[in-house]
């Protein structure tokens, strides 16, 4: 919590989960609706490593084949035994400032799902991309 030394109100220093967004190699990605399982450090007490838990990022299917999510894709597609990997990074904002980043480097893609066709809804089809990684770096801006 901090105070406004002039006024006096106390604001709360917080993340909100709909400010955020997604870069892949460094451009930020279109059509991303949500990012889960982000854990920053996971240690394996009994065999003494770290664990890079995998996360979802959940996003709209987009018909552009030149978008890098669709070219990455693309290419884990034709590549089925190999690792096609990028870096992905999460930025939270806060009214248009970044205030965290999880990077998370040599990410590649594991899974590819897609939420289900349905006649009676109108929801937009998701696809969600299960992304392994070989480590995360947090980054706090300005520290």
């Amino acid at each position: 919590m901090t105070t406004d030394s002039s006024t006096g109100i106390k604001a709360l220093d917080s993340l909100s989960a709909n400010e955020f967004h997604v870069e892949i190699d460094g451009a930020i990605a279109t059509g991303i609706f949500g990012v889960s399982g982000i854990v920053s450090r996971s240690v394996d007490i009994n065999a003494g490593r770290l664990i890079n838990a995998p996360i979802t990022i959940t996003k709209m299917v987009q018909q552009d084949p030149e978008l890098p999510f669709n070219r990455w894709t693309r290419e884990t597609l034709t590549n089925p035994t190999t690792r096609v990997t990028r870096q992905i990074a999460v930025v939270a904002m806060d009214e248009g400032r970044e205030t965290r980043r999880w990077v998370f480097k040599d990410a590649w893609i594991s899974d590819i799902s897609f939420s289900d066709f349905d006649t009676s809804r109108d929801e937009l089809i998701e696809e969600r991309l299960v992304v392994q990684h070989h480590g995360v770096e947090e980054i706090w801006p300005g520290a």
